[in-house]
């Protein structure tokens, strides 16, 4: 009895405290990851395989591992030198295959385009650096990623290359013109002064979206900023640069612009507008390194996401009209028993790139959100939205009111942790209908851990933290995150992710960047392009043993298929309904993410189904008209011209 009461005793002294580790021990059980078994592991690694191939790129260029900066960033220039890889898959030659990619390789500040490392690589065209012709430049200025979109929508593919330290460059492909540095025609999205040295504005973007934002059949342009225009990689200046004003809620980044396209002429090429005011300022003065754009709500004009490092991300619902694009900012509802940070358009987390897709199937929009979620560092978390509206016209009801009709399901899903998270692309890899997500993570690797000294930041006033001065030192030699390997998070069949990273081969353990994909053999299995940082690209060539069947459509307009391929209707969506009423939709996307750029293909998984199935099609003519048409498509690859209605191929294309 005398134990019994000295237990007593103690907990009657203690409530407080026993109460207080009760409570955490309840939150640590909810919060935790998903249990996934190694049976179940190697079980789901079964359904998936890559094989590993080198990516060619040109010879004989210098090679660094950190760049030359600013001087008041002299302390922190491997931080400031912790993003540009990039890489994009897509059809760059003209051969109907997304067997071309362009890569930005950091160790020498080039763009490169070479062919993917598929059967018959060798014999297309040898791989080369893209030039900026006669267009002004300087020695303060590096790439950060290379988007390929049909600008000026003749049939052939162009490429949009962004840089810090100038405005965009835009390639335009030269007609009949084989695969070499004269292949393109460098030139200026934003007029300058010319002259042989650039003097233009000081833009430093990481972001960029392409697509047809105020529905008048015309592409247009959104160029996210980073750093504000400044001579961020200027070693000869000291001054004139800023650091973010706050790890949470900061306004002082650089400013983004959007532009519109123009319809030009008969046979004359659309040109660009820029449209000021689209955005507000505390949004457009975002520190943002992802975009993504995507038709929510089925009014075929896409909302637009931009993940904004320092702060709060932004889901704009599109309001435009044809002539005028206007978004309106949509916000999460609040709930006592969600953190602010989980509610849509509030969050103070590190957001670096999105993507939109619908990961229930479910026929509506999802998105995914890379953050910082490193261990006993800065832990916050992905984000996995998943939409509460049931069809595409309640969730924009939803956004018309001004609620963003999403709520996180990362952490019960088990994509909530998994490093210092980049791009990510979801994709049905193993064709059974259902998608998994790849991620690039990793930040700055070396030897001595600067992670205590960057918490003690992460704990400073706001008022310290935008003078470079008063960072941390992350120079040569220091480590933030790495050793992280990239994740691949495959659907569990309760609903939930697990990580096959490991099983698949893919944990290399060197900071990643882009994420692309596309079927570049035409296979019908969607391979994958890596971009790394300051280390070479990888590709992955899809080797998944028993590989559902996909139908693969190239979705080109109308009477642009004389003189190339066709050009993309970036937008367009296509919707089948497989047998067990899961709604499978893809879109034309026209490159969301950080620096990672998926082909233009839309890939359908569809499972054992091996019969012709409706396919449902949605999207803008030239004019800006909409359409919806049901065709009947077999399984494999098929070009479908889009008009005024759907001109649809009897048989699928054969494969190269």
């Amino acid at each position: 009895m005398s134990a019994l009461w000295t237990v007593l005793r103690f907990l009657r002294r203690n409530v407080a405290g026993v109460v207080a580790l009760a409570l955490v021990a309840v939150l640590f059980l909810a919060a935790r990851l998903p249990g996934v078994t190694r049976e179940e592991t190697t079980t789901l690694a079964g359904g998936y395989g890559f094989e590993s191939r080198s990516i060619g790129l040109p010879q004989g260029l210098p090679e660094r591992q950190i760049r030359a900066v600013n001087q008041d960033y002299a302390n922190i220039d491997a931080w400031i030198s912790s993003v540009g890889a990039a890489i994009a898959m897509n059809d760059l030659d003209g051969d109907r295959l997304a067997n071309d990619l362009c890569v930005v390789d950091t160790r020498t500040d080039q763009v490169s385009i070479t062919p993917a490392p598929v059967e018959g690589s060798d014999e297309r065209y040898a791989p080369y650096a893209l030039t900026s012709g006669d267009l002004p430049m300087n020695p303060h200025m590096a790439p950060m990623g290379c988007t390929p979109a049909d600008v000026d929508q003749n049939g052939r593919m162009d490429l949009v290359v962004y840089y810090w330290g100038r405005t965009p460059i835009v390639h335009l492909a030269q007609p009949g013109v084989a695969q070499g540095p004269g292949a393109w025609r460098a030139t200026e999205l934003v007029p300058n002064a010319g002259g042989p040295t650039y003097t233009g504005e000081q833009w430093n973007t990481n972001a960029v979206a392409v697509d047809d934002f105020d529905s008048d059949g015309t592409l247009d342009l959104y160029v996210g900023n980073y750093f504000p225009d400044g001579p961020v990689l200027d070693p000869t200046r000291s001054g004139g640069v800023a650091m973010n004003a706050s790890l949470s809620n900061a306004h002082n980044g650089g400013r983004d612009h959007v532009f519109r396209g123009v319809a030009g002429a008969p046979g004359q090429p659309a040109s660009f507008v820029e449209q000021p005011g689209v955005l507000p300022d505390d949004i457009s003065g975002g520190w943002v390194l992802g975009s993504s754009a995507s038709d929510v709500d089925g009014d075929q004009r896409p909302e637009l996401y931009l993940a904004q490092d320092h702060g709060r991300d932004a889901m704009l619902h599109n309001r435009s009209t044809p002539g005028q694009i206007r978004f309106e900012a949509v916000h999460g509802d609040r709930n006592p028993t969600a953190p602010k940070s989980k509610r849509m358009g509030a969050d103070s987390f590190k957001g670096m790139a999105a993507d939109f897709a619908d990961l229930n199937r479910d026929g509506v929009s999802d998105l995914f959100v890379s953050n910082i979620t490193q261990p006993y560092g800065i832990q916050e978390s992905n984000f996995q939205w998943m939409a509460t509206e049931r069809t595409p016209e309640a969730m924009g009801a939803a956004m018309t009111e001004g609620r963003a009709p999403w709520v996180d399901d990362s952490t019960a899903s088990g994509t909530a942790w998994s490093g210092w998270a980049w791009d990510a692309k979801a994709g049905d890899f193993d064709n059974s209908g259902n998608l998994a997500i790849a991620q690039a993570t990793g930040f700055v690797k070396g030897e001595t851990n600067r992670w205590p000294q960057l918490q003690e930041l992460a704990t400073a006033n706001d008022t310290l933290v935008s003078d470079p001065a008063m960072w941390p030192r992350v120079s040569r030699g220091d480590d933030l995150s790495g050793n992280q390997p990239m994740r691949f998070f495959a659907p569990r069949a309760d609903g939930g992710y697990a990580d096959l990273a490991h099983e698949l081969g893919l944990d290399v353990p060197t900071p990643t960047r882009g994420v692309a994909t596309g079927d570049a053999d035409g296979d019908g299995r969607l391979d994958l392009a890596i971009a790394r940082q300051w280390e070479e690209p990888a590709f992955y060539r899809n080797t998944a043993p028993d590989a559902g069947n996909a139908m693969t459509l190239n979705l080109v307009r109308e009477g642009t298929q004389t003189a190339g391929p066709g050009s993309p209707v970036v937008g367009a969506t296509a919707e089948v309904t497989l047998p067990d009423g899961r709604k499978i939709v893809e879109r034309v996307d026209g490159g969301g993410g950080h620096s990672g750029k998926r082909s233009s293909e839309v890939h359908l998984g569809l499972g054992a189904h091996d019969a012709p199935l409706p396919v449902t099609l949605r999207w803008r003519d030239a004019t800006g008209a909409t359409h919806t048409q049901t065709v009947d498509l077999a399984p494999g690859r098929h070009t479908v011209a889009l008009g005024q209605a759907a001109t649809v191929p009897t048989t699928p294309e054969d494969v190269r």
